[in-house]
């Protein structure tokens, strides 16, 4: 993945959003979170479960988060869920009828602090 960070590398959400258009069943949400420390990097179509998926690029220092959004199936919201796999911490919750999935190497502390900012944007 390193060498395929981004397909459309843009810190402007008004160019990584339409992006999207045509590539995938469903608008992402593309917020930014530069304010909060969370500068967008870009976007890329990443695969999951042999389905398309948005993947928003965000950065913290040297560190990147990878925030893969889809349709979810269950209509209910749900709170985040943690979880550490191999060295990469990853926060899961549903809302408004989509899955996020939060994935970085940053700490966990400041990866609460980026799905809080994208889960109540200002």
């Amino acid at each position: 993945m390193a060498n395929h960070l981004t397909d459309v590398p843009s810190s402007d959400q008004h160019t990584v959003k339409p992006w999207f258009d045509g590539k995938l069943d469903f608008a992402p949400p593309v917020t930014d979170l530069t304010a909060q420390g969370f500068p967008l990097v870009g976007g890329r179509l990443d695969y999951i479960s042999n389905r398309p998926v948005a993947a928003l690029v965000y950065q913290r220092r040297q560190h990147f988060i990878n925030l893969f959004i889809w349709l979810s199936t269950n209509d209910s919201e749900s709170g985040n869920k943690i979880m550490t796999r191999q060295g990469y911490n990853l926060i899961r919750w549903n809302q408004s009828g989509m899955t996020y999935w939060a994935v970085s190497d940053l700490n966990l502390n400041e990866l609460q602090e980026f799905a809080q900012a994208v889960q109540n944007p200002t």
